[in-house]
Order: structure tokens, then sequence, then C-alpha cells
């Protein structure tokens, strides 16, 4: 798949593609993200832990303590193949633009979308047969970052292009094409439409509306202090 987009993961100078460099130039929570995910699939292709400790199990979770599972359900990819460098592309490419762009100096804002994913998914996650829920918030962010760029324009495979918010449907449609489950793909798209709708379009009715108040995500401020925003930060809740 060919998405084309206004922003890339990387740079190629004359001498040649420089992993470290790249690597250090992605945001920090986007590059801690990439760093877990790539960590445990690398831990799984060694033997040194199994898949089978990773998944999300309800039971496992909540009545055997191993509460390890919340995390991890959101770093395991799949072993090291094709599937995997898609979805490392997609994870990386659309967590740093969000990062870069509209949570540039907004760490903590940035951090907030992300739990505000994890709450969610995990809590429909009992009522559904998925085990996995990375798929879901790299779908999440990916729908976020398209309402954000309404006009850039994309492409498929160069067949035919489209304005970046219908990039996640796109790619839903595509892997229904390929016969794969969308379930996992649709609930990010759920939750990423909520997120945008609280975030983005809520404030926007409240300020016209005089609603007393007038943002729901705002981010606590032990957050803001532990991702480093907390100064020059209008902290005030309305």
């Amino acid at each position: 798949m060919d998405f084309g987009g206004a922003a890339a993961i990387g740079g190629v100078d004359n001498g040649g593609f420089d992993f470290m460099s790249w690597y250090m130039d992605i945001p920090v929570i986007s590059r801690l993200y990439f760093t877990g995910a790539f960590l445990t699939t690398a831990g799984c292709a060694l033997d040194i832990i199994s898949p089978f400790s990773l998944y999300f199990n309800f039971d496992l979770i909540f009545f055997q303590g191993q509460i390890w599972r919340l995390l991890t359900t959101y770093l395991f990819f799949g072993m090291f193949s094709i599937d995997f460098i898609f979805h490392m592309y997609f994870l990386v490419r659309y967590c740093r633009m969000l990062e870069e762009g509209d949570f540039r100096g907004r760490t903590a804002n940035f951090v907030m979308m992300i739990m505000f994913g994890v709450i969610f998914m995990t809590a429909v996650a009992p009522f559904i047969s998925v085990h996995f829920l990375g798929s879901s918030l790299t779908f999440m962010m990916v729908y976020v970052w398209g309402r954000r760029n309404e006009d850039i324009r994309m492409s498929f495979l160069g067949v035919f292009t489209f304005n970046a918010p219908y990039l996640p449907w796109v790619m839903l449609t595509f892997s229904m094409l390929l016969g794969n489950g969308v379930l996992m793909d649709a609930i990010g798209i759920i939750v990423g439409h909520t997120y945008y709708f609280l975030e983005y379009v809520y404030p926007a009715v409240a300020e016209i509306r005089g609603w007393r108040r007038k943002k729901i995500l705002e981010p606590p401020r032990i957050l803001h202090w532990i991702c480093g925003t907390y100064h020059g930060q209008d902290l005030h809740r309305d």
C-alpha cells in the first residue's frame, strides 16, 4: 500500500539512511511506543517471552493478577513479517505526525489522547473476541490525524486520490477485500471519532452556547508535571 502524505518518517542523504539519527529524531512518546512494540516482538522472536502471555484476557488480568496484559495487548503486532512492518510504518508515521503537529508542545494532551483510547478500547475488549488492541489504537491515531488535516491529498497504490479524512476508511475497505477481520480497525475508528468530538467539536459548541464546562479532556496537572508541560499551561478549568 502506498499512501502518500505531507511528511515522511525519515530522510535519506547522500551517505545513506542513518537509522539512529532517524530514531532519535522521533518525538519521545512516539519513540517510546515504537520501541516497546519492537522490543516486544523481538522478545517473542527470540523465545524470551510468549505471545500467549501478552494477549488481553479479562479473567487472567482481573482474577489472576496478570496486570501487564493491559499494556502488552497494545504492544504486540505479530511476529516479524511484512504485516509487522506495515503496522510499524503506520504506527510511527501517524503517531509521530500527531505529536509533531497538533500536539507540538502539548505532550500531556497527547498522552491524554492515548490514555483515552486505551481506556475505551480496554473497556470494550471483554465483550468482543479481540486479543491484541494495538491495531485499534493505530487506527484511532490515523483517524484523528486525518480529521485534523482535511486538505491533505493522498493516493492509494497510485490508482486514485482522496483527502486525508478518508484514509482509515480506505484502509478498512482494503483489509476487507483481502479477507482480513476489520473489527479491531472499526473499534479504532469509533474511538477516534469519539475523541475527535470531545476534544475539538464539543469545546466549540460549548463556547457558542455558553456552557460552563468547555473542555472535557484537559489533562490533570499531575500529567502536565510528569510530561514537563506544567509551566506556561492554562490549567484553570472552566
